[in-house]
């Protein structure tokens, strides 16, 4: 299997930055300048070539015309993605099997049941047991393991330590508790510093801890140092038939955008993902009782 990468795709009268995911079989347009009817056909062209079944476009309102037009379908919104301005995603599908979904229904049932919950403006501190820490290079092998007993698939491979030391080095936070020393509950921001946005991103608790309201804690503190960085739009992708991580980002103030149909290999197959977006600048960060920890490097 080849490795996830980058590149850019450079005509004369065009610029795309191309995300190639050859594990999730998708190509995602990440950002494009220049002739877009010619930005589209290259697109597609690389999509094929990759044998991608899924083409992923993140557009900016003035394109969305002519997606529709080239039949990309809309799947969702991202608030004040690009430096304050919206990003609207499209997908095209080459596969009929990746475009079909049999669990449509049920996912409109939990978010129905989500949307009924109560905000939060309070978190309640855990119990003393759970230590808060930053997590740096030394905490990447127990990382590693704690993704790997949670997630019998992901999009990524976070059971493999070199990845996320390799994550961390290009500006990942990941923040964790830790129980007798022990990562017990984990998640990260993956920073991307060109557009000023975050996406919240790889959150896990093994499944005896999941009752004290961890990961809330642990999504409140990424906020709080995104905010100290002066980043505002924060974002994430939550399994769409995971009751709990869809109702802690709508308790948190996060608000539902859309969702991405297979979007990726992650549990124990390939999923649809909601989109979920908050605009810190306007939001609280209130933590009610639980004692500030500073985040350090």
């Amino acid at each position: 299997m080849q490795e996830s990468k980058s590149v850019v795709h450079k005509q004369k009268d065009l610029l795309i930055n191309i995300y190639l995911d050859p594990y999730n079989k998708r190509v995602r347009v990440e950002d494009s300048q220049g002739n877009l009817s010619k930005i589209i056909s290259e697109s597609e062209k690389i999509a094929k070539i990759h044998n991608a079944e899924k083409l992923i476009f993140k557009a900016r309102k003035e394109q969305m015309q002519m997606l529709l037009e080239r039949g990309f379908r809309f799947e969702g919104i991202i608030d004040r993605y690009f430096l304050g301005s919206d990003c609207f995603l499209f997908s095209k599908f080459y596969r009929s099997e990746r475009y079909a979904n049999h669990h449509w229904v049920k996912e409109d049932e939990i978010l129905h049941h989500v949307l009924l919950l109560e905000r939060q403006s309070e978190i309640i501190k855990p119990p003393i047991v759970y230590q808060f820490h930053k997590l740096g290079e030394a905490d990447v092998s127990e990382l590693a393991n704690l993704y790997r007993s949670v997630f019998e698939v992901y999009p990524t491979p976070l059971n493999n330590p070199d990845f996320i030391r390799k994550t961390m080095e290009d500006g990942t936070i990941y923040v964790g508790f830790k129980v007798k020393n022990k990562i017990v509950s984990a998640a990260s921001a993956e920073v991307n510093s060109l557009f000023q946005n975050a996406e919240l991103t790889d959150c896990a608790t093994l499944k005896e801890h999941r009752k004290y309201g961890l990961m809330k804690v642990l999504l409140k503190k990424l906020e709080e140092e995104l905010i100290t960085r002066g980043i505002y739009c924060a974002y994430s992708l939550a399994r769409s038939l995971s009751f709990g991580m869809n109702a802690a980002l709508f308790q948190l103030g996060y608000c539902y955008r859309g969702r991405m149909t297979n979007n990726c290999y992650i549990y124990n197959k390939l999923e649809d993902m909601n989109i979920w977006v908050r605009d810190l600048s306007s939001s609280s960060t209130s933590f009610g009782n639980l004692p500030k920890v500073e985040i350090t490097e």
